[in-house]
């Protein structure tokens, strides 16, 4: 019942353009600015920790242009999930670096797509499902309401979710291993005993090793993407770069990687994730999935 309600609610955003879309989310992101003094000091924080910004004025002006592209976040997904995939597919305006994509591809080892937190990550998997065969991990959100309506929007042809335990672990594993690719957020906090620390912007971050485990034992091309979001709801250029071999070889690599593509854009990035936290709990008692990488 909830989720048809939630359905309904949200349903004009299907039929609303992208530009339209990105004026509702500028207008829900500066009230976000208004009334929500915590998100906006999060972002505030990590923002000052990112050391990016030099001078106050520049930082100040950040943080208001980060939680308007918050808000256009937050709308677009939420178009994203009830658009047709034909719709979705014809706001992407141009790939870069598709090259080292079909590459990988006819390599047939598989791809580990990382994705971090920044611009439309919605966008790229379905792009990539579009073409050929994607297992995403997710993380299920506490809501469990939320749950069927998250997996209706992501799910898509090609594109195969699997949940953030033991058993998506192996859904990514044999997805590898059958020579396809995988989609992995890799700024999201892992579990306790799932990651390390690492250094992010200079500051520690519990940092999965997930990624890592999963390019050593398969071999697989790691290849870093996003979706930069256009001006004025333009739509999206979809950015994808081949990392070297051993370039996420350890959780300091794998964020300095993450840094260096929150720099071409720090603005679209979720400064608003609390990236210095740490989950309490792994997800499973006996085995964790870093183990279940390992196997």
């Amino acid at each position: 019942m909830i989720l048809r309600m939630l359905s309904l609610l949200l349903k004009p955003l299907s039929f609303m353009s992208l530009p339209a879309i990105h004026r509702l989310g500028s207008l829900l992101g500066r009230l976000m600015f208004i009334f929500m003094p915590q998100s906006k000091q999060l972002i505030a924080d990590n923002l000052t920790q990112s050391s990016l910004f030099k001078d106050e004025y520049s930082l100040k002006q950040a943080v208001k242009l980060n939680i308007v592209e918050s808000g256009k976040s937050i709308l677009e997904t939420f178009a994203i999930w009830q658009k047709s995939e034909q719709e979705v597919l014809g706001l992407l305006k141009h790939t870069q670096g598709w090259s080292d994509v079909d590459a990988a591809v006819q390599a047939g080892k598989g791809i580990i797509f990382l994705t971090p937190h920044l611009g439309c990550f919605e966008i790229t998997s379905i792009y990539y499902g579009s073409q050929h065969p994607v297992t995403v991990l997710f993380r299920a959100p506490k809501m469990k309401w939320i749950l069927p309506f998250i997996e209706k929007g992501r799910t898509r042809t090609g594109v195969t979710l699997a949940e953030a335990n033991t058993s998506g672990v192996r859904k990514l594993m044999q997805a590898l291993k059958k020579g396809e690719a995988v989609g992995i957020l890799p700024d999201q906090i892992p579990s306790a005993g799932e990651g390390e620390w690492a250094p992010f912007f200079g500051k520690a971050a519990y940092t999965m090793t997930l990624a890592s485990k999963l390019a050593n034992k398969t071999g697989a091309a790691v290849i870093i993407v996003f979706g930069e979001r256009l001006p004025k709801g333009e739509g999206f250029i979809m950015h994808c770069k081949r990392l070297e071999d051993g370039a996420i070889a350890t959780p300091a690599l794998l964020n300095k990687a993450i840094e260096q593509q929150i720099q071409q854009h720090p603005t679209q990035y979720l400064w608003n994730y609390p990236r210095y936290k740490v989950r309490r709990h792994a997800l499973d008692n006996d085995t964790t999935i870093e183990d279940t990488a390992n196997t």
